[in-house]
């Protein structure tokens, strides 16, 4: 199983196009050491060939052109990306559907009923693609029955209800339906690993947690660094609860989470993603990214790949 990070950013990237916070400033400027983010997917592979597109940001079209096994170029027209899942209905986890309009086949779309209804309604890029390559839908269950994509063999997959809201165009925004929100455990069944993908965690649940022991490779929540650092800096009236996130520091926190987690033999790799722009993490030579790194912490970036 391969996994390839194409976007390791929270909303708007990094730097932000209209932030001028310490981060994106100084990124512009070069006074910072940091690297620029696109806004936050991933693909899987079982063959390095076909993938799973997992989440497609406003930025996909720039992440296919950096990747070049997602245009393999078999063909006149061709692409790497055989299907694609979504864990939301957020503009920026499917936005970038909208610019796979010119397949010559219907796009196979797994997401929950939840969040398709919101695509069919709210934000309608089910029924605006029914006038270009069409839209196949395969719903995702939340029973804890695993599935699979037919052109990923050997790879099960399985999904994770997670406590959220919808977004704010959704026609449940403010009555929130179980598959709103999804966590994803992939599962290579020849080597028996498992990676587990959740870029939003506002809470960690029992079921949850559960799922976070048992993997090999954990690509979570990286957001915010502190709970009021939006407040802080003046960007927003919200917390990062408020916002769905886990901050990364303090009790309670994410580092003290994953410090939970792996104990003797069995060490997994932690690694953080969909990092806000504020996020002072971004800064590579920061006190925030040597305190992660004491913990064991790794920060995704744009290109980051594993393979289990």
């Amino acid at each position: 199983m391969k996994i390839k990070v194409l976007g390791s950013s929270a909303g708007g990237g990094f730097p932000q196009w209209n932030c001028n916070c310490r981060n994106c400033d100084g990124v512009r400027r070069g006074t910072v050491k940091a690297t620029r983010r696109t806004q936050s997917s991933i693909a899987v592979s079982t063959n390095g060939e076909d993938w799973l597109l997992v989440n497609a940001s406003p930025d996909l079209l720039a992440q296919i052109a950096a990747h070049p096994e997602l245009q393999p170029a078999r063909r006149v027209r061709d692409s790497g990306i055989a299907a694609a899942l979504v864990i939301d209905a957020q503009i920026d986890h499917v936005t970038g559907l909208v610019m796979l309009r010119e397949r010559d086949t219907p796009l196979p779309l797994y997401a929950t009923h939840a969040v398709w209804q919101d695509l069919c309604t709210g934000f309608p890029i089910g029924p605006m693609l029914s006038h270009y390559c069409g839209v196949e839908h395969h719903p995702v269950a939340l029973d804890g029955s695993p599935f699979s994509v037919a052109a990923l063999p050997g790879l099960q997959i399985e999904a994770l209800p997670l406590s959220s809201k919808a977004p704010p165009y959704s026609p449940h925004r403010n009555a929130p339906e179980r598959g709103d929100n999804i966590g994803l455990t992939f599962i290579n069944l020849q080597t028996g690993k498992r990676a587990f993908y959740a870029p939003g965690l506002g809470a960690i649940e029992p079921h949850v947690l559960a799922a976070m022991r048992e993997a090999d490779l954990l690509l979570v929540d990286g957001t915010l660094w502190t709970g009021d650092e939006m407040i802080r800096l003046g960007l927003s009236k919200k917390t990062s609860a408020d916002m769905g996130h886990l901050p990364q520091s303090g009790p309670g926190g994410m580092i003290e989470v994953l410090d939970s987690i792996g104990s003797g033999t069995r060490k997994p790799r932690k690694v953080l993603i969909h990092i806000n722009n504020t996020n002072p993490i971004l800064v590579e030579d920061g006190p925030e990214r040597r305190e992660l790194a004491d913990h064991g912490i790794e920060v995704a970036y744009d290109g980051m790949a594993f393979e289990l």
